[in-house]
């Protein structure tokens, strides 16, 4: 293995503050809507479901910085700052002029990102007198974090994991339940959402969508109980951005400053939390750093989807927020990047696709685990199913960078490890693995039902 430079933070040096974009865009994203009246929800309407402070801060357009509370700022110095890394090998094999650093989230605990969003959520919810939280998870990153942060602030946790992501990687439940969460495969028949989905096609695989649903019913049915969310929704991303700004410092130490901002993206909140700390500059200081967010190609919303405002959830129990999507009744293909099967993007990251300030690619699966591969055999971690997605639109643009002859910083995320799904290696490996896509037609039918409001 070649040389490999890290750059790690000290303690303070790690942000106080996370940073809000909504605050600097142009172009405010709309308000999230009562799908009863049409009417924009407020932060009281929202504090049913979510903890009191995050409907503030998800509707909050006017603050660009927001303190991180003391309790959450001490959990986060137990891993923080996570390291930022040049991938030398990594260039070498690539054969590349382009720069290529990663923002190592994989080192944190449970390993992923996830965490960072789960600490604030569970203290927001513990200040308020709650005692239960409850949430969904696809592939299982954001189900183990919130049960960890749930124990660390004494809570009682429930989540509901799609259930094609239960079977494909069963040792995520085991560690969720490890930290005292119960564990419900989705759609179930626990809820009046999943009896109802079930009732309609008995063997669905279960989808985001779904989990959503039945978290959403648990919560708003249980006493003292709120929804807690991993990804899509503004106050999740801001949290997020502890990422960045971090990645902004750190890039400094580096002396460098990125061309590209890469992350994967399923709801947003990995993307945004490292591209939008980098992007206010973009709109402040005149930069002109390119932002990728890598979706499945199986999964192409913010590419062949359409902007609209829909549900966030298969049942229509959430607001409708505009996003792109491709119909919150879709059900995707079973690709094993779980994090990534999601039928829309956050409000945020639609309205700056919207406004041409970053922009979408898709990836097929074989592609995303040849680069995953790839990156392990150079860079000694095994990268999830997600973060391959991210990696393989960076080799994407290393190798233009190569054959273009021109020498680019490139930045990305890597969201997570991979050493929990090796099952999805090993099939990869066999050659049992395959590539999904979906049509025009597809696409067209499954959107055309949206009620149009935009």
């Amino acid at each position: 293995m070649t040389k490999q430079k890290k750059f790690i933070l000290q303690e303070n040096q790690i942000p106080t503050q996370w940073y809000n974009i909504q605050a600097d865009m142009p172009n405010k994203p709309l308000p999230p809507l009562n799908p009863a009246n049409h009417q924009p929800l407020t932060a009281e309407d929202l504090s049913h479901v979510f903890a009191a402070e995050c409907a503030r801060q998800e509707l909050d357009v006017t603050h660009q910085w927001i303190d991180i509370p003391e309790p959450v700022l001490e959990k986060y110095k137990y891993y923080r700052s996570t390291p930022l890394v040049r991938a030398y090998a990594l260039e070498e094999a690539l054969d590349t002029p382009a720069h290529i650093y990663f923002k190592n989230e994989s080192v944190n605990p449970l390993g992923s990102h996830k965490i960072n969003s789960a600490l604030p959520q569970c203290y927001y919810c513990k200040e308020e007198g709650t005692t239960n939280v409850t949430t969904e998870t696809g592939a299982g990153q954001w189900g183990a974090a919130l049960s960890y942060a749930a124990k660390v602030f004494g809570l009682d946790a429930a989540v509901y994991q799609v259930k094609i992501s239960m079977e494909q990687k069963p040792y995520r439940s085991s560690i969720m339940r490890t930290f005292g969460a119960a564990v419900t495969g989705s759609p179930s028949m626990s809820t009046r959402a999943g009896k109802n989905i079930l009732t309609v096609d008995p063997t669905h695989p279960g989808s985001l969508g779904t989990a959503i649903s039945e978290a959403v019913e648990l919560a708003t049915t249980t006493p003292h109980c709120k929804y807690t969310l991993g990804s899509v929704l503004s106050h999740v991303t801001l949290h997020q951005t502890i990422i960045g700004l971090e990645a902004e410092k750190q890039m400094e130490m580096a002396g460098e400053y990125p061309d590209m901002v890469i992350a994967c993206f399923g709801g947003g909140s990995n993307f945004g939390g490292l591209a939008f700390p980098f992007l206010r500059h973009n709109i402040l200081d005149g930069k002109n750093t390119e932002f990728i967010a890598a979706e499945p190609d199986s999964c192409p919303k913010l590419t062949r989807g359409v902007f609209q405002y829909d549900f966030g959830d298969e049942a229509g129990y959430t607001p409708l927020i505009p996003m792109f999507t491709l119909g919150h009744n879709f059900k995707p293909a079973n690709i094993h990047a779980g994090g990534l099967r999601y039928h829309g993007a956050g409000s945020i990251v639609s309205q700056l696709i919207k406004d041409k300030m970053m922009h979408g690619v898709d990836i097929p699966q074989l592609e995303s685990f040849q680069s995953g591969m790839l990156f392990a055999r150079t860079e000694g971690i095994i990268p999830a199913p997600e973060s391959c997605h991210a990696i393989a639109a960076t080799i994407r643009e290393a190798v233009r960078c190569k054959e273009a002859g021109e020498k680019k910083t490139i930045l990305f995320n890597l969201s997570g490890h991979g050493l929990i799904d090796m099952t999805s290696y090993d099939r990869y490996i066999n050659g049992d693995l395959q590539n999904y896509s979906l049509s025009d037609k597809e696409i067209r039918d499954n959107t055309s039902t949206l009620e149009q409001i935009i």
